[in-house]
């Protein structure tokens, strides 16, 4: 087990270009912001220090303030393997106006760069700089398949247009590189829309995806909470008590329509299933966050463990509501990320967190459980018994 710190989610703004059916915005009121060009240094700086690399300030070939400049020398010392910057949040991080500054500083100092958008602020322009600076990762979040189904959901949204931002970087040749920016898809399921998957194939190829992402949804409304698919099975102790719940054990087979419904009658209530020697109970107790080894920064600075725990926001949870309450360890650029990631009681969530020594929250219907703050185990905020994240259930690229 290592605690150093390897990745570090960043949130370069909170506004938006989309008013999405499934954004918190929603249910949210929390004000815009954009994030400071110093407290964005504070954190390469800070992610550099603790992956044992060098750290210069600016970017190469940039005048004061770090502007564009050239690409580093390659004899800077820099982490192996390289740490990773992921530039998403609750909103759209191309809306920035110094995105492409963000990714060139950190890849002038050896990180990898992965960015989470909408793509619609994709133009040849961005494109282009993008590639350029080195972007490693981009990943595009359709949740539909059609023209109709996603306008449905990311109203005022182009699929097409999407699409054809994203071929476009895809397409891009770096010069003396062989490699283009990895594409990815990231694809939230609800229950109106799950017909769309079966088409989600076709669209990823045309974007020239290397993955796709599916991920559940975190209803923030009442009306979302009827459009989940995870109601039933969350965790490994959701069956009825006094019913017998063998472990099913799964061999690869061919996944289609009379196999899929198949397969899913037959784990109608499982609570404990193997699929080819995995066991799936596995997800029930285990955060993405935390064991990536990685902390989350808001455009304003505060220092959260993970992107969930940014914000204070409303959601339903099994069609119960809760209240998130966000955990703030610390703020940069004031103190910096070696201080605030050394500091005991983060040291001590974190240790919690990798034990995962908290009650199954997500099957019990307690007073406690209607937020974060605490816990039948005696955890102090923020407790995360009732985590889709470590559940498994909501996933993040």
């Amino acid at each position: 087990m290592t605690d150093t710190l390897r990745k570090v989610y960043v949130e370069p703004t909170t506004a938006c270009n989309l008013a999405c059916r499934t954004c918190v915005r929603h249910a949210w009121d929390e004000p815009e912001g954009f994030m400071e060009w110093a407290t964005y240094e504070a954190v390469v700086a800070g992610l550099v220090e603790l992956a044992g690399g060098a750290w210069e300030g600016e970017v190469p070939g940039a005048g004061p303030g770090g502007g564009v400049g050239e690409r580093v020398d390659p004899d800077l010392p820099r982490p192996d393997p390289s740490p990773t910057v992921a530039f998403m949040g609750l909103g759209e991080p191309l809306l920035h106006d110094r995105f492409v500054d963000m990714v060139r500083l950190a890849k002038a100092h050896g990180l990898r760069t992965e960015v989470t958008t909408n793509a619609l602020l994709l133009g040849r322009e961005m494109a282009d700089d993008l590639a350029a600076a080195g972007l490693d990762q981009l990943v595009v979040s359709i949740d539909g398949a059609s023209a109709e189904s996603f306008g449905r959901v990311r109203s005022g949204a182009s699929l097409a247009r999407v699409v054809e931002n994203v071929q476009r970087l895809h397409d891009w040749e770096r010069p003396n590189q062989a490699s283009p920016v990895t594409i990815g898809v990231e694809f939230v399921a609800l229950r109106s829309t799950l017909g769309e998957l079966p088409r989600l194939g076709r669209v990823a190829a045309q974007l020239g995806a290397s993955f796709v992402i599916v991920s559940n949804v975190l209803p923030y409304t009442k009306e979302l909470a009827g459009e989940t698919l995870y109601d039933r099975g969350v965790t490994a102790g959701s069956a009825p008590a006094a019913t017998h719940t063998p472990r099913w054990h799964l061999p690869r087979f061919d996944f289609d329509a009379e196999t899929g419904a198949a397969v899913g009658a037959a784990l109608h209530r499982a609570a404990h299933v193997t699929m080819v020697d995995v066991d799936l109970d596995s997800a029930n107790a285990r955060c993405p966050f935390v064991h990536a080894d990685s902390c989350a920064v808001a455009w304003h600075g505060g220092v959260s463990p993970c992107p969930p725990l940014l914000h204070t926001f409303p959601c339903y949870v099994r069609g119960r509501h809760k209240l998130m309450t966000r955990w703030e360890v610390g703020r940069v650029p004031g103190e910096s990320l070696g201080e605030i990631w050394s500091r005991p009681e983060y040291a001590a969530f974190r240790d919690r967190v990798r034990r995962f020594d908290f009650p199954p929250c997500t099957d019990c219907e307690c007073e406690l459980a209607e937020g974060n703050l605490e816990d039948c185990f005696g955890n102090p905020h923020p407790v995360c018994g009732d985590c889709l994240w470590a559940r498994g259930v909501i996933r993040c690229a």
